[in-house]
């Protein structure tokens, strides 16, 4: 059977082959028994009933010198006789065909239904492969695959589409176990630091009132810390699971929101704002382009500078952001966009790592992408290009 035929291609030609086949066994045994019916039963075509009362016909004319009126009433008892051998015989030939038939009929479908059986297994062999690797895949592991191999039909198709799900899978909760193990690491400094100045002020005999106003205002901070840090992780998790709006905005408008009020100290920002027309959530994409903002101000250097446009070209509606700063290894820049991944270590900066990966969330959620590249002089060059709609 070729190789290059689809499973429902060799599927339908193997059962028609069965079929053939069973039919033309079942054929072959039913001419041979037949013959040999018939073959038995030539010399009995007349009953022997039939064949005494034609041996009392000729006697009784013999003796009683009947003549030609005599022998004709023998030859109609003969003719009788010959029809009735022949009904016998019809009827003998009859029942022999019909019995050997279903006896026939009985063992071809018994032997088409086993060698059915044995095929489909073989045939059907990669689905019970799937089946066992989807039992065996659990949250806790997920490195089952089929890796089937062979003709490249739906089976292998289907296959392959299910190792591609498990590896997904395995990523996303990779990637969630991950997560969940940052944030908590994320949230458990916080309450150290709540902790700890409350051991140490509380451990003191008579604390003064300074020392308990010192205590409170690390412990605000720390509260502080911890509520815009959830905030963050409540945005992050909504942009991933939620629906974007299709509300038609402009990302120039967008932005200058996301600019009013904003002052850096020691960096200069310059826009240039061109119409970008977009469909989405303005408050989420106003977070997007913050979050970039933020991101620009907060790793850049003294005196530097933020340059943000937005430009509608190629069917898309662009936002570019460009700023100053430290020199950023290549191979660190898509990690930025993980989450709670920095540039440098925390204690230099109070941002959680979130912001870029929640400016990637959001730029997919919206059927964008984000393109960041560092500058060779330092800092980062970041594009996020969204479907632009017609106004």
């Amino acid at each position: 059977m070729s190789p290059h035929l689809s499973a429902r291609s060799r599927l339908t030609l193997l059962y028609a082959s069965l079929f053939t086949l069973g039919g033309a066994v079942l054929v072959l045994i039913t001419y041979l028994l037949v013959a040999h019916t018939l073959h038995a039963t030539t010399s009995a075509r007349i009953p022997p009933a039939v064949q005494r009362e034609i041996v009392q016909c000729v006697g009784v004319v013999q003796a009683r010198g009947a003549g030609a009126a005599g022998m004709n009433k023998c030859d109609q008892v003969y003719a009788n006789g010959v029809q009735a051998g022949a009904a016998a015989q019809r009827g003998t030939t009859l029942s022999h065909l019909l019995t050997y038939s279903l006896l026939s009929l009985a063992g071809v479908i018994l032997l088409a239904a086993a060698a059915g059986w044995i095929a489909a297994g073989r045939i059907l062999r990669p689905v019970h492969r799937l089946t066992a690797a989807a039992r065996a895949a659990s949250e806790q592991d997920l490195s089952q695959r089929i890796a089937l191999q062979g003709p490249r039909d739906e089976l292998h198709e289907l296959a392959d589409t299910f190792d591609a799900m498990l590896g997904r899978l395995d990523r996303a909760f990779t990637s969630q176990r991950q997560f969940i193990a940052n944030a908590s690491h994320e949230l458990r400094t916080p309450l150290t630091v709540m902790r700890t100045a409350m051991d140490v002020v509380m451990a003191k005999p008579d604390p003064t009132g300074e020392e308990l106003v010192s205590m409170a205002a690390e412990v605000r901070q720390a509260v502080d810390h911890s509520e815009r840090l959830i905030e963050v992780l409540l945005v992050l998790a909504r942009s991933d699971q939620a629906q974007a709006r299709a509300d038609p905005l402009d990302l120039a408008t967008v932005a200058e929101d996301a600019l009013e009020g904003r002052a850096a100290s020691g960096i200069t920002t310059t826009s240039t704002l061109n119409e970008a027309p977009v469909a989405g959530d303005g408050v989420l994409l106003e977070r997007l382009i913050a979050n970039l903002l933020d991101n620009a101000e907060r790793y850049n250097i003294a005196g530097g500078t933020i340059a943000i446009s937005t430009s509608a070209r190629d069917g898309t509606s662009v936002l570019h952001v460009v700023n100053t700063g430290t020199l950023v290894p290549a191979d660190m820049v898509e990690r930025l966009f993980l989450p709670f991944t920095r540039l440098d270590d925390r204690t230099r900066h109070d941002g959680f790592g979130l912001g870029l990966a929640l400016v990637s969330s959001i730029a997919k959620l919206h059927g964008g992408t984000v393109n960041a590249s560092a500058r060779p002089a330092g800092g980062l060059d970041i594009t996020v290009r969204l479907p632009r709609i017609n106004k």
